[in-house]
């Protein structure tokens, strides 16, 4: 969601304050602001809107110095307005603060400071912990002050604070919501992700949950919230500066659907050795593997179709009996685990708040936990016993492209090895499907190739009011995965749905003006003689059919509007190359609408607040 830059250092810290709010511009966020330790105090600067806005609010009354805090804001407590933009302050002026994450017990907060005198001017649960910390530290020592004021705070937070008779020091701590130290030759900074730094940073520590560190131009203390000292654990920066360049495309959701064929070659040589299959995270041992008799997957989102994909995955390899669930509902709804139960959770950033909350849950129910995630150090990678990486490189469009397949292609590992250690898949079927993955970024390749035939066709249908996707099996998730994708950057309405439910309400919107999109790669068996039935059900009520077909497919031309063919592969890892071409079916369809692509509106890349 929102995010946090700040810099300790020896030159002037608002330039790089800003850009690296600019490089978190991708987490989403409705105004922006600054605040730097100025000759005379404590000196913010705020404004509504993108962080252009700030910067002309920057020109027109500029500041300097080499110690100062910057945040983009993502609203929950009140409206986007400059009096509800961070940085927030306390104490008459005496400290300012940025916050990503909920104070869930700010009101009674709030009220107990109004009896103390306090006064408010904004909406906000941030300014409520700004407050709270100035009354705790106007006496004694200012890290004592603070950490009683966070042990009272209740819910998520990771802050960023300064404070006017601490004019040499930076303070950060985190709970809950994710928050990193990086030093480099120029200074020290923290920040609420690794792209936000990265030019400035050669090494990082990832704060744990009720950490707080004390940092100055002579090094980092941290402590637990009950003042007990932590080592800081520095880790070395791998991320390359061109990880987060935009190379040339003109947006980085563009970029990363290009880097698809990249990141799917990359995990294959990572993770298959000739015809073996080799997880070297996973540690799952083979006695617990062939006595596994049931999973859930829980996850959000995007992650959360992976996770239907892979359910089917696993169910069609093996006999483990396979659920999957929301994280915002699964722990909500008494769910019957215990440990024999194999919790999966699935998450890009590692940091989406209500998965991790799922997990908590699981955990204190005994409940073994493998995390299929993107993100080193991330607080879902520490909570797991078991992990597949998906090395799918920082996304910055929020819309997501490449870690979603690189999720699919995990889940493919994942049930070839179970299979495999459970007897349950002959070595000539593990085999064929090896070779047919090999093949799939080539055929990632060939999708992409034919970007100008999908621009045609989104651009033909881009503005009506609403779509419809239709999927079976496989490909089911994928007509979600499609929708969602044109929903999110495009802002036209669009529903997914398994084929078969078609008749059981959505045919009632079918019209000659309804763009109807249908899967319709699977060829061979009765779930494709049903999926072209479901085409000929649409194409009675004069929808506009537009198929993803396999190239050599005969069977669609008479009875569709348009068709994208796509590479023939196996059903079971069609949904690979599928996805590709709904991807670039919304990505055009957003061009052709004129939308902000890489930032859509309301929308965060890590939903870090339940």
């Amino acid at each position: 969601m929102c995010g946090i830059v700040g810099m300790i250092g020896n030159r002037n810290a608002v330039p790089v304050l800003v850009e690296g709010l600019k490089r978190l511009e991708y987490r989403g966020y409705d105004s922006a602001g600054v605040a730097v330790m100025g000759a005379d105090g404590v000196e913010i600067r705020r404004s509504v809107g993108r962080l252009t806005q700030l910067e002309r609010v920057l020109a027109s009354s500029p500041v300097s110095a080499p110690l100062g805090i910057g945040h983009t804001r993502w609203a929950t407590h009140g409206e986007a307005s400059e009096r509800n933009s961070h940085p927030h302050s306390g104490g008459q002026g005496r400290v300012a603060m940025v916050h990503n994450g909920i104070i869930e017990n700010y009101a009674e907060i709030k009220s107990d400071l109004r009896e103390q005198g306090a006064e408010f001017t904004s909406d906000t649960d941030t300014e409520v912990l700004a407050q709270l910390v100035a009354s705790k530290t106007e006496s004694g020592e200012f890290a004592d002050g603070l950490r009683e004021a966070l042990r009272e705070a209740r819910g998520a937070y990771a802050i960023g604070l300064l404070a006017r008779d601490q004019p040499d020091t930076l303070y950060a701590a985190r709970l809950g919501s994710p928050l990193i130290v990086g030093r480099g030759p120029e200074g020290t900074y923290i920040a609420s992700d690794v792209p936000a730094i990265l030019p400035q940073v050669t090494d990082v520590i990832y704060l744990q949950d009720g950490e707080v560190a004390r940092i100055t131009r002579e090094g980092v203390d941290i402590w637990d919230l009950e003042g007990r000292p932590v080592a800081p654990d520095w880790q070395q920066v791998e991320l390359e500066e061109t990880a987060v360049d935009s190379a040339g495309f003109e947006t980085f959701m563009l970029k990363e659907i290009h880097e698809q064929t990249r990141v799917l070659g990359g995990l294959l040589d990572r993770y298959v050795n000739g015809l073996e299959v080799t997880l070297p995270d996973l540690n799952l041992d083979e006695e617990t593997i062939r006595n596994l008799d049931r999973m859930m997957i829980v996850s959000c989102g995007t992650a959360y179709y992976a996770a239907m994909y892979g359910r089917l995955l696993i169910e069609n390899f093996t006999t483990i009996a396979v659920e999957t669930d929301l994280g915002s509902e699964y722990r909500y709804r008494n769910p019957r685990i215990d440990d024999n139960t194999l919790l999966a959770t699935v998450s890009q950033s590692g940091e989406t708040a209500d998965t991790l909350a799922s997990v908590k849950m699981a955990k204190e129910a005994g409940c073994p936990i493998l995390a299929i995630c993107n993100v080193f150090g991330s607080s879902l990678v520490r909570e797991a016993d078991h992990l597949i990486y998906t090395h799918a490189g920082p996304e910055i469009g929020v819309a997501s492209t490449k870690a979603f397949t690189a999720q699919l292609t995990a889940f493919v590992f994942l049930a070839l090895h179970l299979a495999e250690v459970r007897g349950e898949l002959t070595f000539e079927k593990k085999a064929e499907l090896l070779v047919a993955l090999q093949k799939i970024p080539l055929s990632i390749h060939k999708v992409l190739e034919s970007k100008d035939r999908i621009r045609e066709v989104a651009e033909k249908h881009h503005d009506g009011p609403s779509s419809l996707y239709l999927g079976r099996r496989f490909n089911y998730p994928i007509a979600l995965e499609g929708a969602l994708k044109n929903k999110e950057i495009s802002y036209q309405h669009a529903e997914g749905y398994a084929a078969g439910e078609m008749k059981h309400g959505p045919i009632a919107l079918i019209n000659e003006y309804l763009p109807v999109i249908c899967i319709c790669t699977d060829t061979e068996d009765e779930v494709a003689e049903k999926m072209i039935s479901n085409v000929r059900e649409v194409q009675a009520r004069s929808g506009r059919i537009i198929a993803i077909a396999s190239e050599g497919d005969t069977r669609l031309h008479e009875i569709t509007e348009d068709i994208l063919f796509v590479p023939k592969t196996r059903e079971c890892l069609s949904p690979l190359v599928n996805v590709v071409a709904l991807q670039l079916l919304a990505y055009y369809a957003a061009q052709a609408r004129g939308t902000d692509i890489d930032k859509p509106r309301n929308l965060a890349k890590s939903v870090t607040v339940e």
